[in-house]
Order: structure tokens, then C-alpha cells, then sequence
């Protein structure tokens, strides 16, 4: 670690450059090994807006974690806006400034290798977060396990369409790619269909996962297949949303099983309003706080708990849930995820009620 006073100079240093800092409280878990407090600076470094998780859920949750474990921790948080050039500057700036702990959740994953390379020659062991760096390892990696969402939403789909008895083909909209996350998740999403009656008439993968761009490749398909469409396997509820507003746009109805991931709020309001079949729920307070603890462990010298290895890197990776409207009032709303009033609004009011979701 830095000394005390290098790293107060960093911090104040860090303000004028890079703006958010959240300071953080106490906690009864930031002693060391050795009986010293934690103390430092964790860069927290987010993709994109795209989604709106990275503000809404996993910077709050995070500094929130962070808050009750180092009495004498500081977050630094920056978001890349989609663009890897942007986000390269700014974790060039935080290692400029002497952050402690880097954690990156990278907008391109294999240009972002550089920063892992550039954080690791000075020391600051890096926390790979969400979306893995295959091409060099970080310190650890924190993650739901993303070739099973993509096998799973798959799969839930394909038992959809047979209890259905449905006919037709496949659309597959992946996500970006540049985002070896989004690799993982195609690889489960082919392996979730593979074997099915269904055969896949075209697949797209989303350039930085823009549910517009999904929306206007979906629509083009449309055109070309409108009759065949049985469904379509969408990687997360971005691109999930733009099939879903590409097929309404087209005047299909009923729209066909679409799927999602991440649980976003108006992905639950599709999939309440019957537009969307189904979605993960990856709670994030659960990936937020594994790697607070991670950062933490690092601050305090002590090497994080891996629980598998990933890319040559040491991982926690976690299981996540299927929902549909099956078990969308357990998962989402008796759990507490969210409450009536932040989704039953307006038009999703009455599938709400007929969920028995109050």
C-alpha cells in the first residue's frame, strides 16, 4: 500500500480530475490481517448508460457495500458513456492519481486488456467486473455466470414455444461485439436452442448493445421472414425491447416469446403486459458487493475468495433466475427487488392486479 500521505494527494488530486467521490462510512469488517484498517481509494469504473443498471443499481450498491465495510475508503466512480477511448483516459487518470484498487467493468473487452496491463505494473491489482478481459488476466473477477443466462433464456424459450406447439424459426439478437460477456452469453444462447425443432433464420450481434440497432436489424428480418417467426432469443432487455418494438411497429400480433435479461423495470412491465416472455434476475446488490469485498480484501492485503477460475483470472461467479409471468410477483416484488409503484404504472396498472402484484 501507498502511504498515508501519497494517497491523500492522490485523492485530493483525483477530485479535480475525475469529480465523483463518495466517501465512505464505518464498518466493523475493514480491519486487516494484521489488525490495520483498511483505508484507500477504489476506482469504480462503469460502460455505458445503454443500460441504465450502471447508475440506477450497481454504482449505488456498490459505494453502499463499500460504505459498510472500510471506515476509510473512498469510491471513485466514472462511467465510459459506450466509448472505449473515453474509458481508457479515464483509467489512465485514476492510476495517474494513485487509486488503490481498480474495478472495471470494461466497454470494450479487449481493448480494456491495456488497462489491466497499465493498473497491474503499478501495483494496483485490478477487480474485473460483469464482463471478463480474456486476453489478460486481472486479479479477480466478479460475475453472474453469463454462458448460463444465455443457455438459460434459451432454453425457457424453447420449452414456450413447444408447449405452444408452435412453428417457425429463430431470430437471434446477441449483444455487443466487443464485449466477451456478450460472447459468453451467445455461446449459451446457440447451445440453449441446439437440438431444438426450431431452426434459426439469422442471427446479429448488437454493436454496443443498442436496442435501437436490434430494433432496426429486427425489423429488416421482419421482412424478410414475418410469417416464420416463432420467436426470438434476445440477449439482454435492450435488445430484448427494440424486437419487441420492431415486431409491435410491424403490426404482429400477438407479439411471439421474446426474451431479455437483467431485470430492467420496463422489461418487467413487458413481460407483466405479456410483450416480453421472459427475463433474468441477477440481483445486482449480490455482483455489487462481491466485489466491494473483493476491493476491500485487496486493500487490506489479503487475497479475495475465488470460487473458480475464469481466463486464467480468479472468480466468483454467481447463479441467476428465469423469470416469467410464472414467477415474476415472487422474484421481483415479494423479494423486494422492486415495489408495485415502481412498475404497476399507468397501463401495466391492470396486469399487475391480475398478477395478484399490490
Amino acid at each position: 500500500m501507498k502511504t498515508t500521505s501519497f494517497r491523500m494527494a492522490a485523492v485530493a488530486a483525483a477530485v479535480m480530475a475525475l469529480g465523483t467521490l463518495a466517501a465512505c462510512g464505518s464498518g466493523d469488517d475493514s480491519e486487516g490481517k494484521d489488525g490495520d484498517k483498511a483505508s484507500g481509494t477504489i476506482a469504480f469504473l462503469m460502460p455505458d448508460r445503454a443500460s441504465t443498471r450502471y447508475e440506477e443499481q450497481d454504482r449505488p450498491l456498490f459505494e453502499k457495500k463499500v460504505k459498510e465495510l472500510c471506515e476509510d475508503c473512498k469510491v471513485l466512480y466514472q462511467n465510459g458513456d459506450g466509448d472505449p477511448n473515453k474509458q481508457q483516459q479515464q483509467a489512465n487518470s485514476a492510476i495517474a492519481q494513485g487509486v488503490d484498487v481498480l474495478v472495471l467493468d470494461a466497454v470494450d473487452t479487449k481493448a480494456a486488456a491495456t488497462i489491466v496491463a497499465n493498473a497491474q505494473a503499478q501495483d494496483i491489482p485490478v477487480i474485473t467486473y460483469d464482463r471478463p478481459i480474456t486476453t489478460k488476466p486481472a486479479d479477480f473477477y466478479v460475475s453472474f455466470d453469463n454462458e448460463g443466462i444465455g443457455k438459460m433464456i434459451a432454453e425457457s424459450l424453447v420449452k414456450k414455444l413447444d408447449a405452444d406447439q408452435a412453428d417457425g424459426g429463430l431470430l437471434m439478437v446477441y449483444g455487443s461485439p466487443t464485449d466477451d460477456a456478450a460472447q459468453l452469453i451467445k455461446k449459451g444462447m446457440k447451445a440453449g436452442v441446439e437440438g431444438s425443432k426450431y431452426d434459426v433464420l439469422a442471427e446479429y450481434d448488437t454493436p454496443d448493445w443498442n436496442p435501437q440497432k436490434a430494433q432496426d436489424w429486427v425489423s429488416g428480418q421482419i421482412t424478410k421472414y414475418r410469417d416464420d417467426i416463432a420467436g426470438a432469443v434476445a440477449a439482454n432487455d435492450g435488445t430484448g425491447g427494440g424486437t419487441v418494438a420492431a415486431l409491435k411497429a410491424a403490426g404482429i400480433d400477438p407479439v411471439p416469446p421474446v426474451t431479455g435479461n437483467d431485470a430492467e423495470v420496463a422489461a418487467i412491465q413487458r413481460i407483466i403486459a405479456g410483450e416480453q416472455y421472459n427475463t433474468i434476475s441477477k440481483p445486482i446488490s449480490i455482483v455489487a458487493s462481491a466485489a466491494a469485498e473483493a476491493a476491500v480484501a485487496f486493500l487490506k492485503g489479503e487475497e479475495p475468495k475465488a470460487d473458480t477460475e475464469l481466463f486464467d483470472t480468479p472468480s466468483q461467479l454467481f447463479t441467476p433466475e428465469v423469470v416469467t409471468t410464472e414467477n415474476v410477483k415472487k422474484v421481483m416484488f415479494d423479494s423486494g427487488i422492486y415495489t408495485a409503484d415502481q412498475v404497476c404504472t399507468g397501463a401495466y396498472a391492470a396486469g399487475c392486479k391480475k398478477l395478484g402484484i399490490n
